[in-house]
């Protein structure tokens, strides 16, 4: 009988190539039943919320029950529609899959979908849909102070059932991004789908109690992205106990990087022992720790990809300026029993809005390993594309320059530090 720990490695060798296993990574085989395999061009899915937000900033700080002078406006939102967006801009298009009502947000949400030449076959839309619409009221300095939302309608209507009429379009694809707006019932049914045609899933944490919702799915979830918070949340949930605690914000101001992921390493431990391949922790203006259970993590690039992010140029562009050599050779090579973590530093900023900075690093990041580059060269274009979306008024900038996100990721890439590599056992 086959060993638990060969047929671990199977799987994983099934969801990720080494760079030099990939041979002509713009077509990939993919299996199909009955042991045939077809030729697929290879786009991603997103599953998820589309929804509309209200920004409301005021322009002195607000005082309580009375009204306060600022700007109001409406933006384009939802995690998993704004990381579709974010992608679609960087040339990546995905087939989208979320739920809208036929009233005035639902049509605001597809009016961009339409322009844009994206797919809406997977959007459910139907009259007793209330399209789902979120409040946040920020500081004077961009960050949420308050909000309320009405979200009910994406865990009512973005069913499994739902899901499952589009199987034939999340069979090829090359990964499939689910956010935590999903109910555990449709997250399992994306997920069930996914290991059925060895596609490796991201998971998107949304928020620190929708975060819990990878308990149910965690052995299929190849990537995750929370921030330190949802990461806490995440542990707590997976190990059955309060073991962690939040980090106090004020001691948090005081660490050192060094000093910071110690204090997260534990709760990230528990995430990669629980099957996750790689965990990308964002922690705000200290940027972003890659973690993996294995130095082979950090080579992996996708399995099926296809060259077309600004013209097929995006790949040339950054394989020449961010070559993750340098940073390899500071990992020994090891096996699967040792933690390997790299801290990428945050980019100087002229901040604007912090909404919609999370999703457009997950955006940049999906982007750039659909286009066949490593994990590490796409967390670099991510946390670049990541600096204009806390730069934009909307949540996901207008355009992208592929020469200014080059730079910035050519200047992440080079100031990565590998942190951690140490024996798990």
């Amino acid at each position: 009988m086959e060993s638990s720990v060969h047929r671990r490695l199977d799987s994983v060798s099934r969801h990720l190539l080494l760079p030099s296993q990939v041979s002509n990574p713009a077509l990939f085989p993919v299996s199909v039943k009955g042991g045939q395999t077809r030729q697929e061009e290879a786009d991603p899915v997103v599953i998820g919320g589309m929804i509309l937000d209200i920004h409301a900033t005021p322009s002195i700080h607000p005082s309580p029950r009375t009204t306060t002078p600022g700007k109001v406006q409406y933006a384009l939102g939802g995690v998993a529609r704004n990381i579709a967006e974010c992608m679609s801009k960087l040339g990546t298009k995905s087939y989208m899959i979320s739920a809208v009502g036929n009233d005035m947000a639902g049509n605001m949400l597809l009016e961009y979908w339409n322009s844009a030449g994206l797919s809406t076959e997977g959007i459910r839309k139907h009259k007793d849909i209330r399209t789902p619409v979120i409040c946040n009221i920020f500081d004077t300095r961009g960050e949420v102070m308050a909000g309320v939302a009405n979200v009910e309608a994406v865990e009512k209507f973005l069913s499994s059932e739902w899901i499952l009429k589009s199987k034939h379009n999340i069979s090829p694809a090359s990964v499939l991004m689910v956010d935590a707006n999903l109910i555990p019932p449709a997250l399992e049914a994306a997920c069930q789908v996914a290991a059925e045609y060895n596609i490796p899933v991201w998971f998107e944490p949304v928020s620190v109690a929708k975060s819990t919702r990878i308990t149910s799915v965690v052995s299929n979830v190849t990537f995750a992205s929370p921030n330190e918070d949802e990461l806490i949340a995440m542990a707590n949930s997976l190990c059955g106990g309060n073991r962690f605690h939040p980090i106090e914000k004020d001691n948090w101001r005081k660490c050192s990087i060094e000093s910071l992921f110690q204090i997260l390493k534990p709760a990230i431990l528990v995430l990669l022992e629980k099957g996750i391949k790689i965990v990308v922790v964002t922690v705000g203006a200290d940027g972003v720790f890659l973690c993996s259970k294995g130095s082979n993590f950090m080579r992996s690039r996708l399995e099926r990809t296809k060259k077309h992010g600004f013209s097929g140029r995006l790949y040339d562009t950054i394989a020449s300026n961010c070559s993750s050599s340098k940073l390899l050779g500071a990992m020994q090579a090891q096996g699967n029993s040792y933690l390997f973590a790299v801290h990428f530093p945050a980019l100087p900023a002229s901040v604007v809005r912090l909404a919609g900075a999370g999703d457009c690093l997950v955006g940049g990041t999906l982007a750039s390993l659909c286009e066949g580059l490593d994990i590490m060269q796409s967390v670099a274009v991510g946390i670049a594309v990541a600096k204009r979306a806390v730069e934009a008024e909307t949540n996901v900038p207008s355009s992208f320059s592929l020469a200014s996100i080059a730079d910035d990721a050519r200047l992440v890439h080079s100031a990565a530090k590998v942190l951690f590599h140490q024996s798990m056992l």
